[in-house]
Formats: structure tokens, sequence, C-alpha cells
């Protein structure tokens, strides 16, 4: 299961009611979190989630509205007795965006471990989970990120029976190890089903619109992606800021077949966003206008009728 919570929705400044752009992602005992505005500890701290259970921070680019509360969760952290090493991952320029960090949080007590994308596609794991971080079209180097959680091959005793494999091994062989009996190497796939679809989550903001951001979001189960405006006349705002319109959003989702697409990233200027749903449904009708607090369990398929 993967846990995705949108802990703020807006771009540019915090507004009453709504939190700068951050979302929380949980699966399987490891939590992850992308970009840290003004008040996202805050904004954890409503959703009843614990900053000393985050992992990972992403951040996406270093535009204050993504990144002026990294301080703030630092020392939020090690006011939760965090003692466990935190990752810090994001565009060229981190080391000297953490130096800055660094000199307002002066006492962390735990590690920072920090990595800087130096492609512009990067994949890497956080726990079970997938990451991949892919260059966008912003006014800076900015990326987004899709999460994939991949799904174990349900074990098949039969095709284990047909290829003969000693009862004593079917353990190992199910876990995906190679095991070796009386001198004869057996391997996993003569014990394991088909390949099974996982989940995959793509996260992506503060960008024009991108043949990338289609590929990676090819048949997910969520696409976040910007909604800085929903007011068609702001495209040339949006093309000259290099933000795009929720229409522009929804034309990718629909390309790209995704389960579901949320909004996040509206600007301030946009009070209230769902008097574009109309419209935009017209191009993607399985769009959401979400809020802060905007919560999902993307689940595998079929998993409630399964023992996994």
């Amino acid at each position: 299961m993967l846990e995705v919570c949108l802990l703020g929705t807006g771009g540019t400044v915090p507004l009453p009611q709504r939190w700068l752009t951050s979302c929380y992602i949980r699966c399987r005992g490891e939590s992850v979190l992308i970009d840290c505005g003004e008040g996202t500890q805050i904004a954890l701290h409503e959703q009843k989630v614990s900053c000393k259970q985050i992992g990972t921070i992403l951040l996406t680019h270093y535009h204050a509205d993504h990144t002026a509360g990294v301080p703030g969760m630092l020392l939020t952290m090690a006011k939760s007795e965090r003692t466990e090493p935190v990752t810090i991952i994001g565009p060229p320029g981190l080391k000297e965006f953490l130096d800055g960090v660094f000199a307002i949080a002066r006492y962390v007590p735990f590690e920072i471990r920090y990595a800087e994308l130096a492609e512009d596609e990067v994949s890497f794991q956080a726990g079970e989970l997938k990451i991949t971080a892919f260059a966008v079209k912003h006014s800076v180097k900015t990326y987004g990120y899709c999460f994939e959680l991949n799904r174990s091959r349900r074990f098949d005793p039969e095709k284990a029976r047909r290829n003969q494999i000693p009862v004593k091994l079917w353990s190992r062989l199910q876990k995906g190890e190679k095991a070796e009996a009386d001198g004869v190497v057996y391997e996993p796939d003569q014990v394991l089903g088909e390949e099974r679809k996982g989940l995959k989550m793509v996260y992506v903001t503060d960008t024009r619109p991108a043949d990338v951001i289609y590929e990676h979001a090819k048949n997910a189960d969520l696409l976040i992606a910007e909604g800085m405006y929903g007011d068609p006349e702001c495209l040339e705002k949006a093309k000259k800021n290099r933000h795009m319109l929720m229409q522009e959003s929804a034309a990718i989702a629909a390309r790209a077949g995704v389960k579901r697409l949320w909004f996040t990233h509206y600007s301030p200027s946009v009070k209230e966003p769902e008097i574009y749903l109309e419209e935009i449904e017209k191009i993607y009708p399985g769009c959401v206008i979400s809020h802060d607090g905007q919560r999902i369990d993307l689940a595998f398929e079929n998993e409630e009728n399964e023992h996994v």
C-alpha cells in the first residue's frame, strides 16, 4: 500500500486554510516528504503525522515556497528526539542551500545525508519504493518525482510440482532467491506466476508541459500535477512564469491514461479552484480539485481479496 497525503496545496505564499505545496508519502514503514515550504511542520501536525517518521526529503527546486520550511522541519525533528539520519535530495546547488539551512538550524543532533541530482533523470530507492527524479521545465532547475512500488509474483505450487522442485526449496524460491539441492540450481521463475501490476504515483509541479511528464505518468495510479491557474486567459502569464494551467495538466493526464489526477500549487489569486472543475472534466473526467489534507491509500488491484 502507498499512503499519500497532500499537506499543502498553495503556491507562492501560504493563505488561511491553504498551506504551501508539500506532499507526504508512506510505504511499508518508509516516510518521504516532497518539498517543505513555510509551515509544513504545522501541516504535518494538523494531519496527525509525526515529522520524526520522515526519513527522506525530496526537493523539487529551491524557490522559497518549496523550501523555506526546511530549517524549522529539522529543528522540529530534533525536538522530537529523532536520532536516525535524514536524507535530503534535490537539484544541483543542494550543498549551498543546506549551508544556509544550517546557519539557522545549528543544533541538529542527527546526521544529514544529502545527494544532488546530477543528471536529468536519476533513480534511487527509499525502502521498497523506487523513486525516479526527472527534470522538467521551470525558470530554475526543477524535478518531478515518480514513485513505483513493485508487486511480488504469486507462488504457484502447481508450477513448482511440474518443474519437480524439492518442497524444502519452495520458501527460498518464493522469496526470489536461487536455491540448490543435490548439485542442481533452481531459479525463482520455476515456482512463480506471472508478473503483476504494481503501484505508480507521479508528483510534478512548477513546470510547463513536457513529454517527460507524460512518459513517467503513463498508466499511473495517481498523478499530482500543477493547478497554478484555471482561467485560460492566464495562459500567457503561465508561459512567462513557467507554470501550467489546470487544463494543461488535465491534457497530460488524459494522454497518459492515469487513473486519478489531483491538482496542487494553486496561485494565491485562485481563491475557489472548484469553479473550473466542470470545464476541466471535459478534458479529463477523473480530476480532483484537491485541498489541504487530501488523502488516499493506493492499494494493489484486488488486494482486498488476496493474502499478500
